[in-house]
């Protein structure tokens, strides 16, 4: 995911959210809905998780020093996970609360076709906030599904905004209902039950985005598409006879961290080994740019036909 576009969706999430945040507490003060209540501490909450988002990315981008000597790409992860679980977390608790509050003692809406209003301006905000991530979502996702590019995306910031917004877009739909039988019905027991289903629609979205962050935070390593094009790119030349391991591990959403110990020819002359190694550096950088760190250990091959082995001694060499 590029950098620009994902600050994009994030910018386009947070100007809709804030908006959208001031409508539906203007209409609380003047409705008493607890549903546009729970409603403007989720778009405020939500714009909190869009300017954390803006913070990690800022963070990442700080040059490694002796303390982080491979950099702060992952604060992106970290900042990422603060949304997933806090933020997320704290709005759907609200929202349980107001409505488990409301169900005990309820009232009627003062002002009922006001939060009509605000929650139609929300859903056109909030549609145009989804149309950008899913227009940014696009450029990267490639054949990926929906569900695909969520689980296995390594930058987080989309997935991110994508869920949020399709969570956003779900509440006001709660919202709008819960409102809309209130005032049809006159019993305000709809109200209460639209915040309840506000309430646990976040905790859901919270979880599913704890997992995937969580993820990402212990560690994970290139997919299949990229682990396989390293291989190739390992063997595609006469300079090593086979891959005995690779091991790879995102240090950041746009920086892959490769390790590997090959087999060169044991009757290979040191010279030839560090330019051989340096070739396939360049091999797997050019089949995945992503792969900014790598380090390669040379090991002997032993041609299993040869009765006396060689006792060369080749030297680990490792590249950054």
């Amino acid at each position: 995911m590029s950098t620009s576009g994902g600050n994009k969706a994030i910018v386009a999430a947070l100007l809709a959210n804030l908006g959208i945040a001031i409508t539906k507490f203007v209409a609380w003060a003047f409705s008493g809905s607890s549903s546009m209540l729970a409603e403007g501490v989720h778009s405020l909450a939500d714009s909190g998780n869009q300017v954390l988002l803006l913070v990690g990315g800022r963070k990442a981008k700080q040059e490694a020093d002796k303390e982080h000597p491979f950099g702060y790409g992952r604060e992106r992860y970290v900042y990422a996970f603060v949304v997933s679980i806090i933020l997320f977390s704290v709005g759907g608790v609200f929202s349980l609360y107001e409505g488990v509050r409301k169900l005990q003692d309820p009232h009627p809406l003062d002002v009922p076709w006001l939060p009509i209003v605000v929650l139609l301006v929300a859903m056109g905000l909030k549609s145009f906030s989804l149309r950008t991530a899913i227009q940014e979502s696009n450029l990267v996702r490639g054949n990926q599904s929906w569900v695909q590019f969520v689980r296995h995306a390594k930058a987080p910031e989309l997935p991110v905004v994508l869920l949020e917004d399709i969570a956003a877009l779900a509440g006001l739909v709660f919202a709008f209902l819960a409102v809309g039988l209130t005032i049809i019905t006159g019993e305000p027991v709809w109200d209460a039950i639209g915040t309840l289903f506000i309430g646990v629609l976040l905790v859901l979205v919270a979880v599913v985005l704890g997992v995937e962050t969580k993820s990402l935070l212990v560690g994970e390593g290139a997919g299949k598409t990229d682990a396989a094009a390293i291989e190739r790119a390992i063997l595609a030349g006469p300079e090593t006879r086979k891959i005995i391991h690779l091991k790879t591990l995102y240090l950041g959403p746009d920086e892959l961290l490769v390790a590997a110990k090959i087999a060169f020819e044991a009757d290979s002359h040191f010279s030839d080994v560090a330019a051989g190694i340096n070739t396939v550096e360049t091999r797997i950088r050019e089949a995945v740019p992503a792969a900014r760190v790598i380090y390669l250990e040379p090991d002997l091959f032993f041609d299993p036909n040869r009765r006396t082995p060689p006792t060369d001694t080749i030297v680990i060499k490792g590249s950054e």
